[in-house]
């Protein structure tokens, strides 16, 4: 009997090992061009330092390369317009949050973009938003940041990291909820934000922990409350806004991984298993608890309820609260 080729034989033991699920997956993922991973943000926010964490283990465990571009500006607009322009063959995701892919479509009157123009591969994280200000405040709780304001009848300022993100739809809601008057500076990220917070440009920030923790860490700015409804793990002498008598006041940061929805459904379920792989991988699980958030995963079903779920819930909030992105 004639031999096998060596690489036949290699082959013939993989598929014996196996599941065909698995291998079919897996022969569906694109190869032969780097991917890219756009983060709609400026470097050093949320958005970027997650997309960097997850392309270099997803590079890792492919093979393939994975780059990084930022996309800044127009509340995560600019970034999904960059993904939606690129070939629907899943080798361009777009790292997407609350605002561009939930609150925007109530926030901003037109999109050039619609709902149904992309397809939810993964949930990628969750974490706490923080309340924070400039330490030379005289402002150590929300209550003291409440008097501070109220003795200034010009108002304060709140930084806003990217317009419609979770930390500007929670400050709003913060500052419904406690009556303080703030005017709003949008800016293109949460660095150049947190930079201004530092030198005293602006007064507080609803900021995510990934960022604000090591500014928290090395006193440049000062925690007051978490917008969640338990306290978070590497802050746990900071309260929540609920134990602080404010009902229901639960925002959550999340981010989550997006395609084209012209991507055929077998790429988006071969991107969805290489991506699991990645936020079941115990460094990037540790890192991403390390900065304040928890690592979700699932299916994308799983997500795409969610995402409809928070489009759902943050409709009715904009439209009762009157939020605006200018």
């Amino acid at each position: 009997m004639k031999r096998r080729p060596f690489a036949m034989a290699v082959a013939a033991v993989l598929a014996a090992a196996l599941p065909c699920s698995l291998l079919a997956q897996t022969a569906d993922l694109p190869t032969g061009k780097p991917f890219r991973i756009i983060a709609p943000s400026s470097p050093g926010g949320i958005l970027d330092l997650t997309s960097r964490l997850l392309a270099k283990s997803l590079g890792e465990k492919t093979g393939q390369p994975v780059i990084v571009e930022n996309h800044p500006g127009a509340g995560g607009v600019l970034g999904i317009q960059a993904m939606l322009r690129a070939e629907p063959d899943g080798r361009t995701l777009v790292m997407g949050s609350l605002g561009p892919n939930a609150a925007n479509y109530e926030l901003q009157s037109k999109l050039p973009y619609a709902y149904k123009d992309m397809t939810a591969v993964v949930h990628v994280l969750s974490m706490p938003d923080v309340v924070v200000v400039n330490p030379k405040l005289p402002v150590k709780s929300v209550a003291e940041l409440k008097q501070y304001a109220q003795a200034r009848p010009q108002g304060l300022s709140i930084a806003v990291s990217t317009s419609g993100s979770s930390g500007h739809l929670a400050g709003a809601l913060l500052n419904q909820r406690t009556g303080i008057h703030a005017v709003d500076v949008i800016y293109k990220g949460a660095a150049p934000a947190l930079t201004d917070l530092i030198a005293g440009q602006v007064d507080y920030m609803v900021d995510n922990l990934i960022t604000a923790l090591p500014l928290i860490r090395g006193a440049k700015i000062r925690p007051i409350a978490v917008t969640t409804r338990e306290r978070s793990a590497e802050l746990p002498d900071v309260p929540t806004l609920m134990e602080l008598g404010y009902p229901d006041f639960d925002v959550s940061v999340w981010l989550g991984l997006f395609v084209s929805s012209k991507t055929p459904p077998a790429v988006v379920r071969a991107l969805n298993t290489e991506l699991n792989k990645v936020l079941a991988d115990p460094e990037v699980r540790k890192t991403i608890a390390q900065q304040g958030g928890t690592a979700v995963g699932g299916s994308p079903e799983d997500f795409e309820r969610f995402v409809q779920a928070e489009k759902d819930r943050w409709t009715q909030v904009i439209r009762v609260g009157k939020i605006k992105t200018e």
